[in-house]
């Protein structure tokens, strides 16, 4: 005779409770030192400049502890597993970037140069202060509605149309602003939104469910050409309509730095998904001659080209000149250790001082050593999400964290290497650091879809035993 015993095992639960750690409370830690760190900026610029430590030193910390802690109880319970450095890192730099702006507000040259164009002068820093923590409030809406990113795979070409809306308001009478040449702002009740930075992030979506379809047909070559493969005919229409969209960007909007990175972020996922290196080589080819010809005709570009090739030779007669001209001596002042915060003079650029030339106050205040400090924090969240894209378990996953980590490596490195002189001036803003509300809105929501892939990627895949719906394992026993 035999028996039949309902009997649980119990082994799988015990695999369940191996996974892998959350890690919640590494990031915790890393997130005092990512608010002390600025605290200790902002009294070191208070005693340089005033010889005392600021008044609003404690507003300040208490402000920025607060987005941080919000921040992080909202990835321990809606992440778990989400990467520990994206959030920390994130906020040291935003905290930093609060600093510097706040030390170029205190600057007398500034505000007597806005009472005289303005007729008063009104601080970055508290406005930058709100951007923050609407920008903590797009993180927090993300990583709480935002339950899994390949829901975003359904709106793979409605996510294209919004993007091309995005790009194509601020050319709308009434509602785009021409800001310096540039038509890349909008105004909308009284704010300027410049929409290219929400942009960036749709247009992954659809690069990265389009791409998912359609690599396999995009891969193929018809024939081989000095080490390259050449790719089909027919499948060279993606790549030369996202061209000719980046060249009409450049050529109406007068924006270099949206239309390099609009197109280099689909080269870059192109390559991935393909692993093919003729499209990273036609992908260049494309940029440098599209680059040219509108360099050609385009007075607004052709003038930052002039002030990249020689800086002084029209310094003064150009503003765009000027403007590179003093971030330059800004950089070579700084020497290796920089000047110290609060003693240096970078608010001789002008009103740029705090958004597009804001990394050149790092370089004359920090030197060498902080700005390779600066880039080495940037690279650490690229790196990042290099890495949550090569954990990813779904191609799409894959290709939007690669495509969203590529989009910001493009724009850390048009922007320092425009202010640095070793390309031409983009007047797009620095990551987290410089005053700009669109841009550090569009960036914490960059970080939450990062972290919720990463979340994803992560989490331990269930078991039965921690699966509600699965059935109890009958255990069969002789007598």
């Amino acid at each position: 005779m035999s028996s039949t015993t309902n009997t649980p095992t119990h082994h799988t639960s015990t695999i369940g409770s191996i996974g892998t750690p959350s890690r919640r409370n590494t990031e915790l830690a890393l997130l005092v030192f990512a608010v002390v760190i600025p605290v200790f900026a902002y009294a070191n610029v208070g005693l340089a400049m005033e010889g005392s430590v600021p008044s609003g030193l404690l507003g300040y910390g208490l402000g920025l502890g607060l987005l941080a802690g919000v921040g992080h109880l909202v990835v321990r319970k809606f992440a778990p597993y989400a990467d520990p450095l994206l959030l920390p890192l994130a906020t040291l730099l935003n905290g930093l970037g609060l600093v510097v702006i706040w030390r170029l507000d205190q600057s007398e040259r500034l505000q007597q140069l806005a009472e005289r164009q303005y007729g008063a002068f009104s601080p970055s820093a508290p406005n930058q202060l709100l951007y923050s923590a609407v920008g903590l409030a797009l993180f927090v809406v993300v990583l709480i509605f935002l339950k899994d990113h390949r829901i975003l795979q359904r709106y793979t070409y409605i996510s294209m149309v919004a993007a091309l809306i995005l790009l194509l308001l601020p050319l709308v009478p009434g509602v785009g602003a021409d800001v310096f040449g540039a038509k890349i702002w909008i105004s909308v009740a009284g704010f300027s939104i410049q929409p290219g930075e929400f942009a960036k992030i749709i247009i992954a979506i659809f690069f990265s469910g389009y791409l998912m379809v359609k690599r396999d047909a995009l891969a193929l070559a018809s024939r081989r050409f000095m080490g390259l493969y050449l790719p089909r005919g027919r499948d060279l229409g993606p790549i030369i309509t996202i061209w000719a969209v980046s060249l009409l960007i450049l050529i109406f909007e007068n924006d270099l730095g949206t239309s390099l990175l609009f197109f280099g972020m689909f080269v870059i996922m192109l390559y991935v998904a393909t692993e093919r290196t003729s499209w990273i080589v036609i992908g260049l080819l494309m940029s440098a001659a599209g680059a040219v010809g509108v360099a050609s005709f385009a007075s607004h570009v052709q003038a930052r080209v002039d002030a990249w090739l020689d800086p002084f030779g029209c310094y003064e007669t150009s503003g765009a000149c000027e403007q590179i001209g003093q971030s330059i001596m800004s950089f070579g002042s700084g020497g290796v250790l920089g000047t110290g915060l609060g003693q240096g003079h970078s608010d001789l650029i002008g009103f740029a001082a705090n958004s597009d030339f804001v990394f050149s106050t790092f370089g004359e205040e920090l030197g060498l050593a902080g700005v390779m400090a600066m880039l080495l924090l940037y690279a650490l969240i690229i790196e990042r999400g290099v890495r949550t894209s090569l954990a990813a378990r779904d191609p799409f996953g894959k290709l939007f964290a690669i495509g969203l980590s590529g989009a910001f490596a493009l724009q850390i490195f048009v922007v320092a290497g425009g202010v640095m002189g070793l390309i031409p001036l983009t007047g797009m803003t620095m990551p987290f650091l410089a005053a700009g509300g669109s841009s550090v809105i569009a960036n914490w929501a960059l970080i939450g879809i990062l972290l919720r892939i990463s979340d994803t990627a992560r989490r331990p895949a269930p078991t039965p035993a921690s699966n509600p719906d699965a059935e109890m394992t009958q255990v069969v026993r002789p007598t």
